[in-house]
């Protein structure tokens, strides 16, 4: 293993002790929570109780600045997803010195009916920024907003993803590399090192990420 590999396992795993230690992740296989969606799930992640922690808010807003800066140089213009994902990309916009606009999931119904706000110009390389992703499906719609407002979308940053395969699949479909700070295996492997759920539900928990629509059914 080299040692950037060695970090970047490192960084997963510190970014997933600050989620639980904040309780933005809650495990629950026994007592599942229900999605919108209609989906069982054993995890909730609310990554908003995060910006209520000054050090961890800033631990992470660093550590997306540091993924933003290695592996895309060449960013020029920061998008948030509306609404979780715009503190954190003003955030690392402000830390980056990048300009940077926010995109809601419609236009706005009154004024100018706008669904970006903030200023660009068309063409720069954009970097879309979410707090979670599950199924991959809005913040794909987020990329053909800005990609329709003429903008080259090289990225998208959030901190965590659930892993779904769809998701993956979907994003690559698209012609977006994404990369996510932290992701579910290896939040269960440091909850069941810290004794935060049971060993016995490791392979139940698994399981859920490779079927998230039938499990708990």
């Amino acid at each position: 293993m080299s040692l950037l590999q060695f970090c970047h396992m490192t960084n997963e795993k510190t970014v997933a002790e600050k989620l639980l230690q904040v309780n933005a992740v809650k495990l629950n296989p026994k007592e599942p929570f229900t999605w919108a969606s209609g989906w069982k799930s054993p995890i909730y992640c609310d990554n908003r109780k995060l910006l209520g922690y000054p050090y961890v808010r800033d631990f992470i807003k660093s550590e997306m600045c540091n993924v933003i800066f290695e592996k895309f140089p060449e960013a020029e213009l920061l998008a948030g997803v509306a609404t979780a994902g715009i503190a954190w990309g003003a955030m690392a916009a402000d830390q980056l010195k990048l300009p940077y606009i926010y995109v809601r999931p419609k236009p706005k119904e009154h004024g100018l009916g706008n669904q970006i706000e903030g200023y660009y110009e068309k063409g720069m390389k954009t970097i879309i920024i979410e707090d979670l992703i599950s199924t991959g499906k809005s913040s794909l719609q987020v990329v053909d907003v800005v990609r329709n407002a003429g903008l080259d979308v090289i990225g998208m940053v959030s901190i965590f993803t659930y892993g779904f395969e769809a998701a993956a699949n979907a994003c690559s479909a698209a012609g977006v590399p994404t990369i996510s700070l932290t992701n579910y295996p290896t939040l269960i492997e440091l909850a069941i090192e810290k004794g935060t759920i049971d060993p016995q539900d490791q392979n139940t928990l698994l399981n859920w990420s490779k079927n998230p629509s039938e499990w708990g059914r």
